[in-house]
């Protein structure tokens, strides 16, 4: 389970990765021709969101692969968890139904490997 963990932590570090860096990268105007949400929300919210999906990212595999502080692991998968319940009612409420497909996927599968590292299967 151990190395399930791992596979589904780095599919999910390499999914927020692209979506963080994505709202990074583009420009607010480009990204909202993209993505329509954004229009509703605050000028800084993607990139804000962004961020945080990054350095989630990061935290889902960088502390226990270095071996330094790996109890930021699930700490991490939890709060992508939480950004993406977020981004479930997001879509619920604006009757977005096709992006609730890899919303939900990124949740359950944070969900998941927030569960086996704070739980079973904790470093």
């Amino acid at each position: 389970m151990n190395i399930g963990l791992w596979v589904i932590a780095g599919l999910v570090a390499a999914g927020f990765l692209l979506s963080g860096g994505f709202k990074l990268a583009q420009p607010h105007e480009k990204y909202v021709a993209a993505q329509p949400w954004a229009d509703d929300a605050p000028r800084w919210a993607p990139r804000a969101i962004g961020a945080l999906e990054v350095l989630g990212a990061i935290g889902l595999i960088l502390p226990a692969a270095a071996g330094i502080a790996p109890v930021l692991v699930p700490i991490a998968a939890t709060g992508l968890a939480l950004v993406m319940a977020g981004a479930v009612v997001l879509h619920l409420r604006r009757g977005e139904v096709p992006a609730l497909v890899p919303s939900g996927v990124l949740l359950v599968l944070a969900t998941v490997v927030a569960w086996g590292r704070f739980g079973p299967y904790a470093f």
